[in-house]
């Protein structure tokens, strides 16, 4: 993480006012007993932003900021640094000068190791300049696209070999060179497309491989079904499964290196009518918490969210479906509440981020752990703060109710499409509407919209069809559509090389949050409680619904109204 002296970063904060002195004392304070940067506490705390830091630190050490022009950037010289050292180092060449010199975008130009090292492995002169992570990115993109080229051919390559590799046992084949080779590029090339899953698939005549990337499923390259069984054993090895076990699903996990990165990949296997179904999850341990703005939180939900989550006791709900990105905004919640003074304690299934000064749990029904069980081991710790990553049975729900009346803050996540259905739900589970009423502090549902990706990014008018489709959106949730300001341009991506042509990078966040008021309260525990008087309720108390918010980042130029409508009405 870049820094500025803490004395010299006080003084500059103060002069712009940002936050007072005290403040800034105790995040200092705060930052070092849980072994971070104040950096890292500041951005993690909403109290300053990525794009301030920078400028700052561009200020303080007359380092120049560059946004970089990947078609300008000679491949020649990209290739004077080998990519995994380029991610290890955080650095990314783009330009080599008249004098022999070369440019330098990198992550952290204070690093003097850093340019030293590269000074004498280039045996010349650097110039640093102060890149963003998402324009290292962009860099990377471009080794990305070189691999892109060989991919398909390496893979080919290896599998032709393996196929003329005479018949052995199921573990010798899964150690033969081409099919470690296999594997091992499908992996890496997954990871430097920071896909969040692989999948292989088997059917009668091939092996399908497709990336998830930003949420959506890509085809990569189909593959000769005659080494499913190697690459299938290979990958049961390294999750440490069993070879010989092909009529049951079977989980395991195992970790992968790469640039620097610790990629812990979850192994899911299931037997389909074919053969064996491959899945396999990759999850960044190295990744710090995102902040609310980062997640893609307005201010006002930011405040809300806040103000339920700083209160001594009762219950946060995060509501979304499957890959909806609810564990990342706990996690997040978890930095804003990590504290000294706090003791917080997990129950997850995965373990996807290690968090410093937090007790996390992993489930394990081999040793009889499950949540409900593992939150009952939990109230015995003394905690302030419970996090348990999903209530899925009355048991959990009915624990983590009583922990929420007991005096302890329980954060967790629920399978519903928006926030108010978490509340029958609730009540669907056995626990009481008095209770319900009585421990739930706030709901917030979310989902995942890809960004556009902002160096081919363009406007348009919206035509009749889509303000049509955005008015019957509206009318189905019962918000009169006379009473939104629906944008009269909107934006999309023309798709460049860089994001392989889809006009996206990355994801945000687009969220609706139910406060549970007063008013609301009086709802749930009323007889005849009606799901349509609760939604009508939380809009006249002010809540925004995941669509308006949608429809607000759409008209912002943040995402596309398509993305908004697509994952709106999955």
């Amino acid at each position: 993480m870049i820094n500025i002296p803490a004395p010299k970063l006080k003084e500059l904060l103060l002069k712009d006012g940002l936050l007072t002195a005290e403040q800034f004392d105790q995040v200092t304070q705060d930052a070092v007993e849980a072994g971070k940067s104040v950096v890292e506490a500041l951005l993690s705390r909403n109290l300053i932003t990525r794009d301030y830091f920078e400028e700052l630190f561009s200020r303080y050490f007359g380092v120049p900021l560059i946004r970089l022009d990947t078609g300008n950037i000679d491949p020649g010289i990209l290739a004077l640094l080998p990519e995994e050292t380029a991610r290890q180092r955080r650095v990314v060449l783009f330009k080599k000068n008249p004098d022999g010199s070369i440019d330098v975008a990198m992550e952290d130009p204070s690093n003097l190791v850093d340019v030293d090292f590269l000074e004498r492995y280039l045996n010349a002169k650097v110039n640093p300049y102060l890149a963003s992570p998402g324009e290292l990115s962009k860099g990377f993109s471009l080794y990305s696209q070189a691999a892109a080229h060989s991919f398909k051919k390496i893979i080919e390559d290896n599998v032709a070999a393996s196929l003329q590799v005479g018949a052995k046992s199921a573990e010798e084949t899964a150690r033969e060179v081409p099919i470690v080779a296999t594997v091992d590029n499908l992996v890496s090339y997954a990871i430097s497309l920071r896909a969040s899953d692989i999948h292989l698939e088997v059917f009668d005549e091939f092996l399908q491989v497709r990336y998830r990337i930003d949420g959506v499923l890509h085809e990569m390259l189909k593959i000769p079904k005659q080494v499913h069984p190697a690459i299938t054993a290979r990958i049961k090895l390294l999750g440490g499964l069993k070879l010989d076990e092909h009529a049951r699903p079977q989980d395991g996990r195992f970790r992968y290196e790469a640039g620097g990165d610790v990629i812990d990949i979850r192994v899911a296997v299931m037997p389909t009518y074919y053969g064996e179904k491959v899945e396999m999850r990759l999850l960044r341990t190295t990744e710090r918490a995102l902040s609310f703005s980062e997640l893609g939180l307005s201010e006002e939900t930011t405040k809300l969210l806040e103000e339920n989550i700083k209160k001594s006791y009762g219950m946060v709900l995060i509501c979304g479906p499957t890959g909806s990105g609810k564990t990342t905004t706990l996690y997040t919640v978890l930095s804003v509440l990590n504290r000294p003074t706090v003791n917080i304690v997990t129950i997850e299934d995965p373990i996807e981020y290690d968090v410093k000064l937090v007790n996390q749990t992993q489930v394990n029904p081999a040793a009889g752990i499950s949540f409900a069980n593992g939150l009952r081991a939990i109230l015995r710790q003394d905690p302030n703060v419970i996090m348990v990553g999903e209530i899925r049975d009355s048991e959990t729900a009915e624990i983590a109710t009583q922990a929420a009346l007991t005096g302890h803050l329980v954060l967790s996540s629920l399978h519903t499409n928006d926030a108010p259905t978490a509340i029958p739900r609730f009540i669907d589970m056995g626990i009481p509407p008095f209770l319900v009423a009585a421990v739930l502090n706030c709901l917030m549902a979310q989902r995942l919209v890809r960004r556009i990706h902002l160096d081919c990014i363009e406007s348009y008018e919206p035509d009749p069809a889509t303000i049509k489709i955005i008015e019957e959106q509206l009318n189905s949730l019962g918000v009169p559509s006379d009473k939104v300001d629906v944008p009269n341009r909107f934006y999309r991506g023309k798709g460049c090389a860089v994001d392989n042509f889809t006009g996206y990078e990355g994801r945000l966040g687009i969220y609706e949050l139910l406060n549970v008021t007063e008013t609301i309260r009086k709802i749930i525990i009323d007889p005849s409680f009606s799901l349509d008087k609760l939604k009508q309720t939380a809009r006249a108390e002010g809540m925004i619904t995941m669509f308006e918010d949608g429809l607000r980042k759409a008209g912002q130029g943040v995402t596309t109204i398509d993305e908004v409508l697509r994952v709106i009405r999955e």
